[in-house]
């Protein structure tokens, strides 16, 4: 049992999180399943959006205790190294796959649970949602997957340390004021909101979602006269797509543009 099921429709992408009886946790076994479907798509032109989701009224409550915390706890040095690689392989799979993933939050959201989240492109919550970053509690440092990197980006210097120092939860109307969360739903609604989402995004010029998902990660460490000419190089190529002349092409006869992903 991987623990995760991948389901197609369209040109959605759906993956959810399913051991429901533990609130959804992450295995050895399934991060490197994630891993691999997500390095998968970098080529995968089918898929136009991912929706990344939890079963069971939970998204994902982190590595399973039992199956990835006490082994680690018996571990060699080499063997911890590549387990923490591993894990941050999978988040560099999803910034590098071109589709964006929106993630559908609802209950528990935790330990690397909570990067999975931070680590799609957008994240619907609901009001009864609690994100929390949970490694000083297992005595660990906040630093995990790239969370000390993209959690200050998200919500703030203070705060993400605030978060990752105490390993408190964040419920799902603070992590929406604090820009966790883009909005919240009702936990009926939330897989339906971020499905629509998603589908709104597969349906527009894929190839330019594409260019802006890539230059949001490569613009991070850039200073801003470097970032404005990499992104007057990444627009000039967008130009020459025929998605552009589309659009073009649409306004000028007053209709809605087509996009093709060309």
């Amino acid at each position: 049992m991987t623990g995760a099921r991948f389901d197609v429709d369209g040109k959605v992408l759906t993956i959810t999180l399913e051991r429901p009886e533990r609130k959804n946790p992450l295995t050895f076994e399934l991060y490197a399943k994630l891993r691999d479907r997500f390095t998968t798509l970098r080529d995968e032109r089918e898929v136009a959006a991912v929706v990344l989701t939890g079963s069971g009224g939970n998204f994902c409550s982190g590595g399973d205790v039992h199956e990835i915390i006490g082994p680690l706890t018996r571990s060699s040095p080499e063997q911890l190294l590549a387990f923490t690689q591993m894990t941050g392989d999978l988040v560099k799979a999803m910034r590098a796959a071109p589709q964006p993933i929106v993630a559908a939050v609802d209950g528990v959201c935790a330990g690397a649970g909570a990067i999975l989240a931070m680590a799609s492109d957008l994240r619907y919550g609901t009001d009864r949602s609690l994100v929390a970053f949970l490694f000083v509690r297992v005595g660990l440092a906040g630093c995990d997957m790239g969370a000390c990197a993209m959690l200050p980006r998200i919500v703030g210097l203070g705060r993400a340390a605030e978060l990752l120092y105490t390993g408190r939860a964040m419920a799902g109307r603070q992590a929406h004021e604090w820009g966790f969360y883009n909005d919240l739903a009702a936990p009926d609604e939330l897989l339906e909101r971020a499905t629509g989402v998603a589908r709104a995004l597969a349906n527009g010029p894929t190839r330019a979602h594409a260019m802006t998902k890539r230059m949001l990660h490569a613009e991070w460490a850039m200073p801003l006269d470097e970032a404005i000419d990499a992104e007057a190089r990444a627009q000039a190529r967008c130009m020459e797509t025929a998605d552009f002349r589309r659009a073009y092409e649409a306004f000028v006869a007053k209709r809605p543009p087509a996009f093709e992903g060309d």
